[in-house]
């Protein structure tokens, strides 16, 4: 039996087992019931909420808690492979799904003019702006990553309730202000350019696609050499998929805003 595997054994009742481990499902049912009610009282006030945006909504929502609760996060637990798995749910293609729904915006149009002057307000607040800036938001991302594979720090969230949900936490939040950093669909604080964002991104790619062969070649401490090498395979090749959704919305965006432009200039000249 693996160190890994007998560690999670040996705490299954204490930790993983325990049910504050299940506690951050909570925040996202709870967000999801908002969203669902900010929909149909946005349908009374306004033209109906896109039903697509729902959707998306729904499927971010299943995906954080498939990674959180339920057999995929069981099985995480006690193969890396697994863990894997639920980290490309939980911090990149939740996180994805959560931000093409629009949350911010939904509950714009569902507050009072009042309330939703202070929401963009703290939209626009510096923290935030700071928070949400692509090479911030990278650093906290990545750089988290790398914090968690290439120290104890995999091991260590593995024996104690709290470190485990404060890195899960950390891992879903990263993933989304990375996320938001680089695709606008909901109100921000500042519009970088897309050359500044396409810039950050490929830094970022480059950054997760070295930390896979790391994870290859080097396990975690306490993960065996057959599961690390499965695991960050499907770290490389799973994140690339998602990072390719992310690059074409990108590219579209930037095409739509530049596109004009170029009539303009082709009409000018002609």
């Amino acid at each position: 039996m693996s160190m890994l595997t007998h560690i999670h054994h040996g705490h299954h009742q204490a930790v993983m087992g325990d049910w504050t481990s299940q506690l951050l499902v909570v925040p996202f049912i709870l967000a999801l019931i908002l969203y669902l009610v900010a929909v149909k009282l946005s349908n009374r006030a306004y033209t109906r909420w896109t039903f697509r945006r729902t959707l998306l909504f729904i499927g971010g929502t299943i995906c954080a808690v498939s990674a959180l609760a339920g057999p995929l996060a069981e099985m995480a637990h006690m193969d890396f492979s697994y863990h894997m798995y639920a980290h490309l749910l939980l911090g990149m293609l939740a996180p994805l799904l959560l931000a093409l729904a629009a949350p911010m915006t939904l509950l714009m149009r569902t507050l009072n003019v009042n309330a939703s002057r202070k929401l963009s307000g703290l939209l626009k607040s510096k923290p935030i702006s700071v928070v949400t800036d692509p090479i911030v938001a990278t650093v906290l991302n990545i750089g988290g990553l790398w914090l968690l594979y290439t120290t104890p720090l995999y091991e260590a969230m593995h024996q104690n309730v709290w470190l485990y949900l404060l890195v899960h936490l950390h891992v879903f939040l990263a993933g989304y202000l990375f996320t938001i950093s680089l695709i606008y669909i909901d109100p921000t604080a500042h519009r970088r350019s897309y050359l500044y964002r396409a810039i950050i991104f490929v830094l970022a790619l480059a950054g997760h696609g070295i930390l896979s062969k790391f994870i290859y070649s080097r396990p975690p401490m306490g993960v065996p050499m057959e599961q690390a090498q499965s695991g960050a395979m499907i770290m490389y090749y799973g994140g690339d998929i998602i990072d390719a959704v992310i690059l074409f919305i990108l590219c579209l965006h930037w095409y739509k805003a530049t596109r004009p432009k170029a009539i303009r200039g082709a009409v000018l000249e002609g």
